[in-house]
């Protein structure tokens, strides 16, 4: 397996529950924010590992003589290696663990991970600056969500099944049950691929 036999795999779009937004300019009164969407590093590991989960490595050097945490990232993909800086943010949350994080996060970019994500249109929203939150998450278009959840009911059974795969019960019984729900749901929105299995 090569870098290429991959590529569409790694630059596949995130499950929406996987993408977070956070603010990047404010309106002068701070009513308003324009949203970014980004994904969390350990989004960027999960989707290594499922692709090529024993030939892929991280490495992190620390910048030294910076005004905030820096490193310089190294990620390694099936042989093919790409760097990037990472920076903490400022504040509490500035820590090598988060500049490190960042340096993923935009090594990832390199390989596609999560580069569509810079395609999305600007998004303003109305924010909540005392509670430092957008009053309404804004919506990721079609095109930027993966084919499951273009489909009516996808998003909300993709979570129920993160959550499932979280909080399975040990009982078999119950296990059964579960199964037989979700096979049902499935039918709801594939029923010819569900009847074939």
């Amino acid at each position: 397996m090569n870098l290429g036999d991959v590529q569409k795999r790694l630059q596949a779009p995130f499950p929406a529950n996987l993408v977070a937004w956070k603010p990047g300019a404010f309106s002068r009164d701070r009513s308003r924010a324009m949203m970014m969407a980004h994904i969390d590093a350990r989004a960027v590991q999960d989707r290594l590992d499922a692709i090529c989960p024993d030939d892929w490595a991280f490495e992190v050097e620390v910048v030294p003589g910076t005004r905030q945490p820096t490193v310089k990232g190294r990620l390694t993909v099936l042989g093919v290696s790409r760097e990037d800086i990472g920076e903490a943010p400022e504040g509490d949350l500035g820590t090598l663990k988060a500049a490190a994080s960042d340096a993923l996060k935009r090594c990832a970019v390199h390989f596609g991970i999560g580069r569509y994500l810079y395609d999305l249109p600007k998004t303003w929203a109305d924010w909540d600056d005392a509670k430092r939150v957008p009053l309404q998450t804004p919506e990721l278009p079609d095109w930027a969500r993966p084919d499951h959840e273009r489909t009516p009911g996808g998003a909300h059974l993709m979570q129920a099944m993160e959550q499932l795969r979280m909080e399975l019960p040990e009982d078999l019984d119950l296990q059964r049950e579960v199964y037989k729900h979700l096979k049902a749901a499935l039918g709801a929105l594939h029923p010819d691929k569900v009847a074939a299995r």
